[in-house]
């Protein structure tokens, strides 16, 4: 791992990202002591966006209707008290 000042690493954030990109990671420091870390992304924890969308309609199939009451209706129920 690679350590960069604050001050170089903003005079040359495209040159590092380039460096990131390939697999390295560096760490940023101000005066001397280490504040923020380029790492190359987790493609593990991405997102499958289509099925987090399927499993959010199917818990809305699931849920039912809420009680025979609107929103508007629980809306205004919570000012009453």
């Amino acid at each position: 791992m690679r350590t960069i000042g604050a001050y170089e690493a903003k005079t040359h954030l495209p040159r590092l990202l380039d460096e990131v990109a390939r697999g390295q990671s560096i760490t940023i420091t101000k005066h001397g002591v280490p504040v923020a870390m380029l790492v190359p992304p987790d493609t593990n924890l991405r997102v499958d966006v289509a099925r987090t969308i399927e499993e959010i309609r199917d818990l809305r199939r699931n849920i039912g209707p809420l009680a025979g009451e609107s929103v508007h209706e629980m809306i205004a129920d919570g000012r009453r008290f």
